[in-house]
């Protein structure tokens, strides 16, 4: 609610502003990497699938706990929107896609789980 004064006729006038809360949802991939022999390779895997995920979707992607384990990856995935229905939907394409991505590149998801804030 915004507050605002008419001095003409100096009445307070209160003007109600329609906006939705912003939702958040985070959607967390465990990839494991077989094909992987060296951090090298692991890198690879991992950049290709967040350029991947980031030219196709809307979305911001980033790897979370980098380790010196060269066969393990957690990767995060981040959008925000007004409608948890569209989130849902997007995160389940994203997660969807990534699987293929990895599978395509020597990886595996292995566990995957989403959040909504």
């Amino acid at each position: 609610m915004l507050l605002g004064q008419n001095r003409a006729w100096t009445k307070t006038i209160v003007f109600e502003l329609p906006y939705k809360l912003l939702m958040i949802a985070f959607l967390t991939l465990e990839l494991r990497i077989e094909g992987a022999h060296s951090l090298k390779d692991k890198r690879q895997v991992t950049r290709s699938l967040k350029d991947r995920l980031r030219s196709s979707f809307n979305v911001a992607v980033a790897e979370l706990e980098p380790s010196l384990l060269w066969n393990q990856a957690t990767i995060g995935v981040v959008s925000v929107s007004h409608s948890h229905d569209y989130l849902d939907g997007l995160m389940k394409n994203v997660e969807r896609q990534a699987t293929r991505i990895a599978n395509n590149a020597g990886a595996e998801v292995t566990d995957s789980f989403m959040e909504f804030l």
